[in-house]
C-alpha cells in the first residue's frame, strides 16, 4: 500500500512537512487620484500619469491609482459623489469640492497659466470684440473656468453678451476647441495657456493656422485636494513629495511633462480670489452660468 502511494515514512526520515511558503504581502490600499479633463483622457493619462507613478514610487506602502474622465461633466458628478480620494481639479472645480468636503493641501506653480485665450484662424476678418457679434464661438465645457468663464466674462466687459450675442458652442475639450478653429467650424474658440502650448507641440502645422486675439486675467493655478476621510498623515507625505519634485532630477522630468515648474503649499484661502470672480460672474450672468 505504501508503494501504491507513495506518501508514507521511511524508516530514519523524517516524516513530511508541507510547505505553505511565505506570508502572502499585505494588500496595499488604494487611492484614486482624479485630474481636471482638461485633455482627451489618453493624453490626459500621458501627461498626468507619471505624476501618479512617482508618488507610487516614494510612497510604496499604499497605491496611487490615475482616473481620467471623458469630459467636465462626468468629472464634476464624481466630485459630487466624492469618488476620488486626491483631486487635481481647476479652481471653479476646487470650490465645488471644498464644498464636498475635500480640502486643498497643494497646487500648481505657475498662476500665470490660469487664464484664457481667444484664438481665431490668421486668414480671419475678426480684429475687435464687436466682430464675433452673431458668429459661433467654441468653449470647452461651461465649467472650464481658464478657457471658458474667464473669456465669457472678458467679453462681456467689452459689451458681447456670450448668453445673447453669439453662438456658444461646447465642445467638449480644449483641443476640440482648437480643432474647431482651425477647421472653420467656429469663428473663434478659447483654451487656456498650457493646452495651447501642447498643441504647438505636438500639431504645429496646424497651429501654425491660429493666432491669439486676446488674453484674459489671471486666477490662481490648479490645486491639489484630498477628501476629508484620507489620513492626515497620508496627506502630509503626498504633499511633502509635490513640494519637493524640482530638487530632483525624476520630478523636474515629471513637472516638465506637465508643463509646470513646481508645485507649491496651499489651502482653501488660496481660492478666495476664485470665488470673488464666480461672485462676478453670476452677478452678470445670473442663472445663466
Amino acid at each position: 500500500m505504501c508503494m501504491l502511494l507513495g506518501a508514507c515514512d521511511r524508516p530514519g526520515q523524517p516524516g513530511y512537512e508541507p510547505d505553505y511558503g511565505s506570508e502572502p504581502e499585505a494588500v496595499r490600499p488604494e487611492y484614486l487620484f482624479g485630474v481636471h479633463p482638461q485633455r482627451n483622457p489618453a493624453k490626459l493619462h500621458a501627461v498626468f500619469g507619471p505624476l501618479v507613478e512617482y508618488l507610487n514610487a516614494r510612497i510604496p506602502e499604499v497605491r496611487f491609482v490615475f482616473e481620467a474622465s471623458r469630459h467636465y461633466d462626468s468629472f464634476d458628478e464624481k466630485i459630487a459623489a466624492r469618488h476620488f480620494a486626491f483631486l487635481l481639479p481647476n479652481p471653479y472645480e476646487t470650490l465645488l469640492a471644498i464644498d464636498q468636503g475635500y480640502r486643498v493641501f497643494a497646487k500648481m506653480g505657475r498662476d500665470t497659466d490660469l487664464r484664457g485665450l481667444i484664438l481665431v484662424r490668421r486668414d480671419s476678418d475678426i480684429r475687435e470684440v464687436a466682430d464675433l457679434r452673431g458668429r459661433t464661438v467654441s468653449f470647452p465645457a461651461p465649467t472650464a473656468l481658464a478657457a471658458t468663464m474667464l473669456p465669457q466674462y472678458f467679453l462681456y466687459n467689452r459689451g458681447l453678451d456670450p448668453h445673447r450675442d453669439i453662438e456658444v458652442r461646447y465642445v467638449g475639450s480644449m483641443e476640440s476647441s482648437l480643432l474647431n478653429i482651425q477647421r472653420g467650424n467656429v469663428a473663434a474658440g478659447t483654451v487656456y495657456p498650457p493646452a495651447w502650448r501642447m498643441f504647438l507641440k505636438e500639431r504645429p502645422d496646424l497651429a501654425d493656422d491660429l493666432m491669439i486675439l486676446w488674453e484674459t486675467e489671471f486666477l490662481p493655478d490648479n490645486s491639489v485636494m484630498a477628501r476629508d476621510d484620507v489620513p492626515p498623515e497620508l496627506v502630509a507625505r503626498v504633499a511633502q513629495a509635490l513640494l519637493a519634485m524640482q530638487e530632483e532630477p525624476a520630478g523636474r522630468e515629471v513637472l516638465a511633462s506637465m508643463d509646470t515648474p513646481r508645485f507649491e503649499a496651499a489651502d482653501n484661502a488660496t481660492y478666495d480670489p476664485v470665488r470673488d470672480f464666480m461672485q462676478r460672474y453670476r452677478e452678470a450672468f445670473g442663472s445663466q452660468e
